[in-house]
């Protein structure tokens, strides 16, 4: 059941938190929510504490005006739900957008953080692959029914041998069924705020990624992704010889997170996160 708080502009941000333990904060795609991960939160050990969050406009958070739509923004919303929860720090695991999330947090925040994991996420995204994600933003798909919409998503890029039922239950994680056809379960405004972003001049990312260093780093990519190119996640585990680096076979942007190899790779990042949050943490600085 979805938690609620205020974020600094007053729009209302829900949230999930289930079990107890060293508490990982999950951050979903562009479009998605935290029910993203509730096919991970099946495997993931006793000793976690999963800390879902809706991004605004999303799932069960109040809409907010589009311009709000912004990584920066949605960066501070999940440092807000740090301090809501009263957490000193947390690692964090993010899907696609929600990776850039944390390594912004990263950036700027990185005390708050004992580790990220970045899912089919990096410092450089394909325009390939952001234009096709471009063409369904804030658009529901012409079919009336979720069995519908689940054998369109059977075609989706890049995926192969998925585990029957389960594009059934993204339909229902990704549409809401109406009285003959189909809503979103999100703020169609983000189209606005998605088509302004990749109109702006392009950011260099890399200062982002490097701000991450001394942090546990696990990249998960996916084998058939048109988001994050195979040369931009070799040049991730260039810079970060350290990375516990997965790629999933059989799965385009993103993968669901319970193939053998994304849940090798997340074993191996918690444990370096347990490590490292075990360390004594250096005294403040008197002013």
């Amino acid at each position: 059941m979805s938690e609620e708080f205020l974020a600094e502009d007053g729009t209302r941000i829900a949230y999930r938190d289930d079990g107890a333990g060293l508490p990982v904060l999950a951050l979903a795609g562009m479009t998605r929510d935290g029910r993203d991960f509730d096919i991970l939160a099946d495997h993931l050990p006793a000793d976690i504490r999963l800390i879902r969050l809706d991004s605004r406009g999303r799932g069960a958070s109040a809409w907010a005006d589009w311009h709000s739509y912004s990584v920066a923004q949605e960066a501070r919303d999940a440092l807000a739900l740090i301090d809501h929860l009263g957490l000193d720090r947390v690692a964090v695991i993010g899907t696609s957008r929600g990776g850039l999330l944390g390594m912004v947090m990263a950036a700027f925040a990185r005390a708050r953080l004992t580790g990220l994991c970045l899912v089919d996420c990096g410092p450089v995204l394909e325009r390939a692959g952001l234009d096709r994600i471009g063409k369904h933003v804030g658009l529901a798909p012409p079919v009336a029914t979720l069995a519908e919409a689940a054998a369109r998503l059977a075609t989706s890029t890049g995926f192969l041998n998925v585990p029957p039922g389960r594009w059934a239950d993204e339909a229902a994680r990704r549409y809401v069924q109406l009285e003959g056809h189909l809503g979103l379960p999100y703020d169609p405004a983000l189209r606005q705020s998605y088509e302004a972003a990749l109109a702006a001049p392009a950011a260099d990312a890399w200062p982002l990624f490097d701000a991450c260093d001394g942090l546990p780093l696990a990249l998960i990519r996916a084998a058939n992704s048109d988001v994050l190119s195979a040369e931009t996640a070799a040049e991730m585990a260039r810079r970060r010889p350290d990375l516990i680096r997965a790629e999933v076979p059989d799965r385009g942007h993103v993968p669901f997170l319970d193939e053998p190899q994304a849940l090798a790779a997340i074993s191996a990042w918690l444990a370096a996160v347990r490590d490292f949050a075990a360390r004594p943490q250096p005294a403040a600085t008197a002013p």
